[in-house]
């Protein structure tokens, strides 16, 4: 498999981790932005071949992570009250709410449905018309075009009953936000390659000149890891702030200027909440209003009051940095992913869920 298997390369693993340790001579803090790369971090269990002045932290590159608890209940009302039928990516499912998840909502008798693309709730909706369909459309930047196309491809057919729940989050704000944060220590960034494989590289050149912070693009593959920390590291150590794309057989400087322009099209920049973070000013994507007749926050009259998050879980310090997911007293314990606190322990690019099911052995 062409661009897959060489990255899983044993041999240049053990390289890349040779030169890691001959170069690191004191303690850096280095966050992998995304949940992917987590996971990938941990399952290969390259966390602990690194040297010990190598502290990898893991950030709030988690989209389902940070969907605010009132989302969820919104959903989770269209899906029982608006008796619509709501379609999800398979992740958000087990998310608690305050109330429930959509997966409780589901065993209740709720029509909520399993999809691999919102493309796929526009033919349901074209299917069912005596029905309304609505897409939660969850995601950073990488799942935005799609999302965006879903609405264009909705007005041409004609269908009036289709429509976003849309909780879409940014990743260069987001990293501002950690950056202020004065609980975290963070000397880089691995920065998300899907993510730029949509929006280029541009976006977060300002943050390496404002802030004077490495941000190196990554793949999610081993060998794609541990060159990425060994090019931050070679930053660090000369005291210098560059930004550099390690992911280039991927990810060009401009990105996909057709999908910047369709999400351009559809969706404006507008302040966002992240669960466990709070508001983020800018950071999140909503329907312009020209595509109000899509917006399902706007087509129906959701009645849910605000809710308060968990006070059991810690979910917003593990998504800063500021603390590892073991180090929460709920972990494997109240919270498990059959009985998650929160929704770091059930996605699948959660930070809690891949200390629970690869890093036994180093929390044992």
């Amino acid at each position: 498999m062409k661009f897959l298997s060489e990255y899983r390369n044993p041999e240049l693993v053990r390289q890349y981790l040779d030169q890691i340790h001959q170069t690191a001579t004191r303690p850096w803090t280095i966050m992998e932005v995304c949940g992917g790369q987590t996971h990938s971090l941990v399952k290969n269990g390259m966390l602990d071949l690194l040297p010990d002045e190598v502290q990898m932290i893991h950030g709030p590159g988690c989209p389902v992570c940070v969907t605010p608890v009132s989302l969820i209940d919104k959903a989770v009302w269209l899906a029982e009250s608006a008796n619509v039928i709501l379609c999800s990516f398979g992740d958000m499912l087990r998310v608690p709410g305050s109330r429930k998840s959509l997966l409780e909502a589901k065993a209740g008798g709720a029509d909520v449905r399993i999809l691999y693309s919102p493309l796929e709730a526009v033919q349901l909706a074209r299917t069912h018309p005596d029905r309304e369909v609505v897409f939660f459309a969850v995601g950073f930047e990488t799942t935005a075009p799609a999302n965006a196309l879903s609405v264009v491809h909705a007005r041409r057919q004609g269908l009036t009953n289709y429509s976003l729940l849309t909780s879409h989050v940014l990743v260069p704000p987001a990293m501002e936000a950690v950056i202020h944060d004065e609980a975290t220590q963070i000397n880089a960034f691995l920065a998300a390659g899907h993510v730029c494989t949509v929006m280029g590289t541009a976006e977060y050149a300002p943050l390496v000149e404002r802030y004077q912070i490495p941000i190196v693009v990554t793949g999610f593959e081993p060998v794609d890891l541990l060159q990425g920390i060994l090019m931050t590291l070679r930053q660090l150590e000369a005291g210098v702030a560059r930004l550099e794309n390690q992911y280039a057989r991927v990810v060009r400087p401009e990105g996909n200027p057709e999908a910047q322009r369709v999400i351009r099209e559809v969706f404006e920049i507008r302040d966002r909440a992240w669960r466990g973070i709070g508001t983020i000013p800018l950071s999140g994507y909503e329907l312009r209003p020209e595509w109000t007749a899509f917006d399902a926050n706007q087509k129906f009259s959701i009645s849910v009051e605000t809710a308060p998050e968990s006070t059991e879980c810690i979910a917003g310090e593990v998504l800063k940095g500021i603390k590892k997911p073991h180090q929460c007293p709920a972990f494997g314990k109240g919270c498990t992913p059959a009985t998650p606190l929160g929704a770091p322990m059930v996605s699948s690019e959660g930070a809690c869920a891949a200390y629970y099911h690869f890093a036994e052995a180093e929390l044992a």
